[in-house]
């Protein structure tokens, strides 16, 4: 039986396409190990969808001064040795990584026992620990073209991101029913990160008005956000949460606003549903959100409103205009060589497999 350690941690986008590959590795007779760390949110993830985990000790590398920085060489030096451990012991045939930072001494690892390791990219510039990594990688996945530039050319690959099969699988109208909503009315889906975002929540509850004149809204709006002032508004349902029947609100949705994390907008593109991208501001991250929401803007993929620009005049004037041009957005994300990133991976791994 062909063996892959799949490895990748720190947060849930670091480990859902890994568990996207998962149901067409077992397709292809893979036996599957996961390597992350003693207790991230990978192990929960991982252990939940019924693959054997092994945790290991991981250090985060800081571009800034923290006293960590000088205890954390020592976790990841314990990391690599487990590493080295694991994969002697397991004899993959290959690795694929995710990125974080816990991956760094798994690629380390497998570049020592001559392994052969594939790292997938998600946003538009490497983060530091896959830029750690690309030395010992034989292929590097991408989602974007313009971070082609920024990789090896002998490695480089477009990919896109893995995006879970049964997301493409839902139905407009049990959504409808979900919600509780018509069927004649135009549905638009906000998504304000698993956390939700208090500016993106204001915007919208400040139109809502207006919004739903003409539309009706299924607002996610994370954690601690509802208002519930709101609840039993015609036309309006909000949620903390949404899990399972998230792939159902998906189906029934006409347009959908979001933040711009890369699986997030892999994810939307997939879908092709018309939508508004609002970045995390550079102020609240490290900008990767403001390079991906440009490059779909770029792209033709999704409408690009900045959180620097956000108010209820500016949000309602790019839902008008995006809904009016949804077509136009429609026929460039149909037109996407983005479309079937799990594919395109599994053969590059069974390529490495089989030589």
């Amino acid at each position: 039986m062909k063996k892959i350690i799949l490895t990748g941690g720190g947060t849930a986008g670091h480990v859902t396409p890994n568990l996207a590959l998962i149901p067409s590795l077992k397709e292809r007779n893979y036996d599957i190990h996961y390597i992350g760390s003693y207790q991230g949110i990978e192990r929960k993830l991982i252990e939940g969808a019924g693959i054997p985990y092994n945790g290991i000790s991981s250090g985060k590398f800081r571009r800034y001064f923290d006293l960590k920085n000088f205890s954390d060489p020592f976790r990841v030096l314990k990391g690599y040795g487990e590493a080295l451990k694991l994969i002697k012991n397991y004899k993959p045939d290959v690795v694929f990584s995710k990125g974080g930072f816990v991956a760094v001494p798994v690629v380390l690892a497998a570049k020592h026992r001559k392994v052969p390791v594939i790292i997938h990219e998600s946003d538009m510039t490497p983060g530091l620990a896959n830029k750690l990594c690309i030395p010992a990688a034989a292929n590097v996945c991408c989602n974007f073209p313009e971070t082609l530039a920024y990789l090896p050319k002998d490695k480089a690959v477009l990919t896109g991101s893995p995006i879970r099969k049964e997301l493409l699988k839902g139905d407009r109208l049990t959504g409808l029913k979900y919600a509780q909503l018509s069927a004649n009315r135009p549905v638009i889906l906000i998504i304000g990160g698993s956390l939700g975002s208090v500016t993106v929540n204001t915007a919208v509850r400040g139109i809502l008005p207006k919004l739903l004149k003409n539309y009706q809204v299924i607002h996610i709006c994370g954690k601690g956000n509802l208002d519930e002032s709101l609840i039993g508004t015609e036309g309006y349902v909000q949620y903390e949460y949404v899990d399972a029947p998230l792939k159902h609100l998906f189906a029934a949705a006409d347009l959908m606003i979001s933040r711009a994390g890369a699986n997030s907008i892999c994810e939307i593109l997939a879908l092709r549903k018309p939508n508004i991208l609002i970045p995390l501001s550079a102020a609240a991250s490290r900008g990767d959100q403001i390079l991906n929401a440009r490059s779909f803007a770029k792209q033709g993929f999704s409408c690009l409103l900045e959180e620097e620009n956000l108010s209820g005049d500016s949000l309602l004037q790019a839902i008008t205009e995006t809904f009016a041009n949804r077509q136009i957005f429609i026929s460039k994300m149909e037109q996407s060589e983005l479309l079937n990133a799990v594919d395109t991976i599994i053969d590059m791994i069974e390529s490495l497999v089989h030589g």
